[in-house]
């Protein structure tokens, strides 16, 4: 029996009078894609920046590779990375620029190498030696994935990775993910908005409302249980009842 990747048990976080996380219990597996998936404000975020150790849980236990994070954030770390929308890089770096520090700062062996592989798995040619202030939103997209990528991590942290891209470069996106996961075991944490794309690309998925999983299980299933055509009815109704 593997041991997962990622476990999550009775994670709680309370912002003074507000609980934006409660009791959320999970688990990855090696090579495994689960899709977390909620409406705004449902604890998504939350959920990752504890996973990240960027904010401390009230309560709760976070394990990665068998290790508690609380008690091996560097070790753990190392072995982890996280691409969104929402972040940004130094603008006044180019975008090759940007990728040589994120891996002097992971201490990556061959970093010339590792950052000319990235860049062509993403495309990214023509505007490598680009400043990255002059990106355009989908440009950004691909360097904040590079970044992520380009330190080998066991798991990955993905919010909204393909939001701003257009529909063939996030096609591209998916079946690259999905062969990192074939090709190394590359687990995966994933959030978007895009219901087809959480259909395709998630083992499994569950979904938050309100700091609690509501439902849990393969795509097919939680349609089923809630009796909808797809999971774009099922993510309405769930919504529309808070």
């Amino acid at each position: 029996m593997t041991t997962p990747v990622l476990r999550v048990s009775h994670l709680r976080k309370q912002f003074g009078d507000f609980t934006a996380v409660e009791d959320v219990s999970f688990s990855i597996e090696p090579g495994e894609i689960l899709g977390l998936l909620g409406p705004n404000g449902a604890g998504k975020t939350t959920t990752i920046h504890m996973l990240l150790g960027l904010i401390t849980p009230t309560a709760g236990a976070i394990e990665m590779f068998g290790m508690e994070l609380a008690a091996h954030r560097e070790q753990i770390l190392q072995q982890v990375n996280f691409s969104s929308t929402y972040i940004s890089m130094p603008m006044a770096l180019t975008v090759e620029e940007n990728l040589w520090v994120v891996g002097r700062l992971y201490g990556l062996s061959d970093i010339h190498r590792r950052v000319d592989d990235i860049v062509k798995k993403l495309e990214m040619e023509e505007f490598r030696h680009k400043v990255t202030r002059k990106l355009s939103s989908g440009q950004m997209t691909r360097l904040t994935l590079a970044k992520a990528l380009l330190t080998e991590p066991k798991i990955l942290f993905l919010d909204e990775p393909t939001a701003s891209l257009d529909p063939d470069i996030a096609h591209k996106i998916r079946a690259l993910l999905k062969e990192e996961r074939r090709s190394v075991g590359l687990s995966i944490l994933y959030t978007s908005h895009n219901m087809r794309e959480m259909e395709e690309m998630s083992d499994r998925i569950i979904f938050l409302q309100r700091g609690k999983i509501v439902a849990e299980g393969t795509a097919r299933a939680i349609i089923a249980r809630f009796g909808q055509a797809d999971l774009e009815e099922v993510f309405l109704k769930l919504a529309r009842e808070r």
